[in-house]
């Protein structure tokens, strides 16, 4: 079952939208302003997010800026009354990922939904685990606050588990994501791994990149079940 949060101060439009999506086994949340929905974004793990424009306490663009640049890659949709290419842009810079028009089909919405839903979004800049930072502009990484020297090929490891955290990601699906298709023997990765492991955990900081026994590696906070 899909879970949305519907961040709309319309009561009328909000209890539409609601009602319909639980009648297509939908579950859906609702915040009234920006800043209850941004307090319910941030707490609660969204498929994804409809998000009005224009909002009391904090506005649309606002909330989806904090969102992005606290690493929370849930996909949003942005409602708005405004139509125009220009405004459009706007929202996709704060972090949107698609926009609907009021007033909209429900049908439409649902659609838009779940395709949404089925990804995580691009729009995030930054991603952080405990101490450990990932800014995704610049591919740079820090853990408490000092730069990593990593390669390019440590970098999408280490941007890949990061991605997935605090879940595991198989040896088999790391290589696909580093390598492609055109993988190199199965040592590389462990080489890499040991690599990133002595950048990442060096010193006296607690470990955060862990091997997780026939699933894979992991980057956890405290996680006792990794090895």
């Amino acid at each position: 079952m899909l879970n949305l949060l519907l961040v709309e101060d319309d009561l009328d439009l909000a209890t539409a939208v609601v009602d319909y999506l639980e009648l297509e086994d939908i579950q859906c949340d609702h915040a009234m302003n920006g800043q209850a929905g941004l307090n319910m974004i941030i707490s609660n793990d969204y498929h994804a997010i409809i998000l009005d424009l224009n909002l009391p306490k904090m506005d649309g663009l606002t909330v989806c800026k904090h969102m992005r640049e606290q690493g929370i890659d849930t996909p949003v949709l942005m409602l708005t009354a405004r139509d125009s290419l220009g405004d459009k842009l706007v929202g996709f810079d704060a972090g949107a990922d698609d926009y609907l028009v009021k007033p909209f089909a429900m049908e439409e919405l649902i659609v838009r939904m779940q395709v949404l839903a089925r990804r995580r979004s691009g729009q995030v800049k930054r991603l952080t685990l405990a101490d450990l930072e990932l800014d995704l502009q610049q591919k740079q990484a820090y853990r408490a606050a000092q730069l990593l020297k990593l390669s390019p090929t440590a970098w999408k490891i280490l941007e890949t588990l990061m991605r997935a955290t605090p879940n595991p990601v198989s040896r088999e699906k790391l290589m696909q994501a580093v390598w492609g298709d055109e993988q190199p023997d199965s040592n590389s990765l462990k080489v890499h791994i040991y690599n990133l492991r002595k950048q990442l955990d060096a010193g006296d900081v607690p470990p955060l990149l862990h091997t997780v026994t026939g699933l894979g590696f992991a980057l956890r906070h405290d996680d006792g079940t990794a090895s």
